[in-house]
């Protein structure tokens, strides 16, 4: 047995749900699958239930506790009368539930412990039908399911956590990772987890991985994996380069050095003010935050924004001349766009370089822009091009982010509208502040890992 396996046999085990969890999801979802299947019965439509995602398949992890059941519904009705009857499905099967929304309504609430979603989706007859995301979840159902024998819904647990204990696993739009489905079709594609690992740590991006040899597909990502029930579709397409890249790195870590630990890894010890102000002494760098009351959104539509914001923010710094160190985005009730400076005050002139003499139009029109003016050092000559060294419009980081041009950065909708209504500007040591709230998070920025 080698030294891999050694590792990989304990974490088999223990990331594989015991008797009485697994008599427990059973029973709680038969019983929700016969509420469910007497609730369509009311309904003057014909539709069936189906249990789906990694508890129908039997490859979640053990406390993963998630039953997810759709109600497929004829495509001869609308999509008013599928939200409409898959509302009144969900209501009557979860009293206490309440409505979410991807591309269309459904309920989720909880039932004996477990969290459940309902879906309501249509019955098509091919993936490359559907008319939501969520119609093609049954075909992917399927599709595993005929595929993966007991030793590969093992080893798909384990790849799992390895993703999460690497902070790689969620489709979410906060963690850009592997999803439930795309880590389970890699398992498939490769095998195991074991030749999946050696593969990944060899990997050269852009990786593309075609199960069903659907035919070569133009897509920009650095990993694709061709749906095998949509060949137009790339299941990693939400799966940021970052993360595969992460993959890639610990892969090559636990193959060097096999060991349980990565797979269960914990979140750091929140730090506290004290931690954050020496860090910045220590790194004789400037921190400012702009900090705001978080928009109510669901997190995949928060954290595009904070990340189109922060991206803004750090922008808008960069062109001032304030040379952005590193920057990040948090939130709960507050919003907060964390940007560490280089430089946090600048002189008051700045040197602004004008075309070459020879090239006369735009010569003769930056000299004449800039010769009356007064405020303005030039124009000279350095070398064979017009130059003036002007007043900087912002010398102070601070105060720049406190001015109107901050609505001048490429905010999220949502992100601009709360500053809007008020925002206000951490500087230096006030950042430490922070660490009350955002305690884990800093603990991430303060030291940085893979």
């Amino acid at each position: 047995m080698s030294d891999l396996e050694r590792v990989l046999a304990p974490v088999r085990e223990r990331v594989t749900p015991d008797a009485d969890e697994r008599e427990a999801m059973e029973a709680a979802t038969a019983a929700l699958e016969s509420r469910t299947r007497e609730a369509v019965a009311d309904l003057p439509v014909d539709a069936d239930v189906l249990r789906v995602g990694s508890t129908g398949r039997g490859t979640w992890l053990p406390d993963d506790r998630d039953i997810d059941l759709f109600v497929r519904f004829p495509t001869s009705i609308d999509r008013e009368q599928l939200e409409t009857y898959g509302l009144a499905v969900g209501r009557a099967v979860l009293p206490e539930g309440h409505e979410e929304y991807a591309e269309h309504p459904y309920v989720t609430g909880a039932f004996r412990g477990f969290d459940v979603d309902l879906v309501p989706c249509y019955d098509v007859d091919d993936a490359g039908d559907i008319r939501s995301a969520v119609d093609r979840t049954p075909f992917h159902a399927a599709y595993l399911d005929a595929r993966l024998d007991d030793d590969l819904r093992t080893d798909a647990r384990a790849f799992k956590q390895f993703l999460t204990g690497i902070g790689a696993y969620g489709s979410d739009l906060r963690t850009r990772g592997f999803s439930g489905y795309l880590a389970e079709l890699l398992v498939l594609e490769y095998g195991g987890i074991e030749p999946l690992l050696r593969a990944a740590a060899d990997w050269q991006p852009p990786v593309s991985l075609d199960p069903e040899d659907h035919g070569s597909r133009e897509f920009d990502d650095p990993l694709v994996v061709i749906d095998p029930t949509d060949p137009g579709r790339n299941v990693a397409a939400v799966c940021a380069a970052e993360n595969v890249a992460r993959l890639q790195h610990y892969a090559r870590d636990l193959l060097v050095t096999p060991r349980a630990a990565l797979f269960f890894r914990d979140d750091p010890e929140p730090v506290d003010p004290a931690t954050v102000r020496a860090y910045l002494a220590r790194r004789e760098t400037t921190a400012v935050a702009v900090t705001f009351d978080a928009p109510d959104l669901v997190e995949d539509q928060l954290y595009p924004q904070l990340e189109r914001s922060l991206d803004g923010v750090t922008g808008l710094l960069d062109r001032h001349g304030f040379t952005p160190v590193r920057a990040t985005a948090m939130a709960d009730a507050r919003g907060v766009l964390l940007v560490e400076l280089a430089v946090d005050s600048l002189p008051a002139i700045e040197r602004h370089d004008g075309p070459p003499v020879d090239v006369r139009a735009h010569a003769e029109g930056f000299y004449e822009a800039y010769a009356d003016d007064d405020s303005a050092y030039g124009p000279f000559l350095d070398g064979d091009r017009y130059v003036v060294e002007r007043p900087r419009e912002h010398t102070d980081a601070a105060a720049l982010l406190e001015s109107d041009a901050v609505f001048g950065a490429a905010l999220g909708a949502h992100v601009e509208t709360a500053l809007e209504d008020g925002y206000g500007v951490l500087v230096g040591d006030e950042v430490a502040e922070l660490a009350g709230e955002f305690g884990v998070e800093l603990a991430r920025y303060v030291d940085p890992r893979v």
